[in-house]
């Protein structure tokens, strides 16, 4: 079975506890995929990616714990395995665009809903550059919307419509972040970007968190699906 590497793109300003968190994941994804080697390597990490292709040698699978495919997915990571000499390996389709995400995503605000009476606000990142985050990010939200028939919203942290400037929706209202990890955007930003809408709901845990994700990724890794044509872009409307 070929080695596989879980990246992420970590915390530049503390690379630490970011780089600690994902070498968890990676343990708890290796053991759904026993006799195959899973590794992890963040971004932010100075030459933490280029250590970990050496030490896994050729043929490898890179798994993108992101949230969006695109850019980063299509051409970053591919430079970057060439620069560091990796031969034969093969980037995967990231977390956020597998399908099998987009269930947990349901399942987890049916799971809130039934404390809640909602509205639901999916938290995204967005960007000012490109509407593949976005377009995903509204793919989710009407999923969630049409299997559970409950008012949802997206807000997003890096384009327009903000979470800053979203309605408070009272205190019934629950906030899912749409992120891999508990980095600093779901502990400081979405919780400051709230609290400045008047938001008196509850803010679940970022969606990466559950424990479920392990599994999903174990058993991406184990279809080996390529990296999607359309640079996972899901159009919403």
């Amino acid at each position: 079975m070929p080695p596989a590497l879980i990246v992420a793109h970590g915390q530049p300003s503390s690379p630490g506890p970011a780089a600690a968190e994902l070498a968890d994941l990676a343990a708890k994804v290796a053991a759904h995929l026993p006799g195959q080697t899973v590794a992890s390597a963040t971004l932010a990490e100075p030459e933490a990616l280029s250590a970990a292709i050496a030490k896994l040698g050729p043929g490898g699978l890179l798994f993108p714990v992101f949230m969006a495919g695109g850019w980063f997915t299509r051409t970053h990571l591919p430079a970057r395995l060439t620069t560091a000499g990796a031969q034969g390996w093969q980037v995967l389709e990231p977390l956020g665009c597998l399908t099998t995400l987009h269930d947990l995503a349901v399942k987890t605000a049916a799971e809130a809903l039934q404390t809640r009476a909602g509205p639901i606000i999916l938290a995204a990142h967005g960007s000012s550059k490109t509407s593949v985050p976005s377009d995903i990010a509204h793919h989710v939200a009407n999923k969630i919307r049409a299997e559970l028939g409950c008012a949802v919203q997206v807000g997003f942290i890096d384009q327009s419509p903000q979470l800053k400037d979203l309605p408070g929706l009272g205190p019934e209202a629950l906030c899912l972040p749409f992120f891999a990890a508990s980095g600093g955007h779901v502990t400081t930003d979405i919780p400051e970007a709230l609290l400045r809408a008047g938001f008196t709901g509850t803010q679940l845990p970022a969606l990466g968190l559950r424990p479920e994700i392990p599994a999903l990724i174990a058993e991406a890794i184990r279809a080996a699906s390529p990296v999607c044509l359309q640079d996972c872009r899901f159009k919403h409307g």
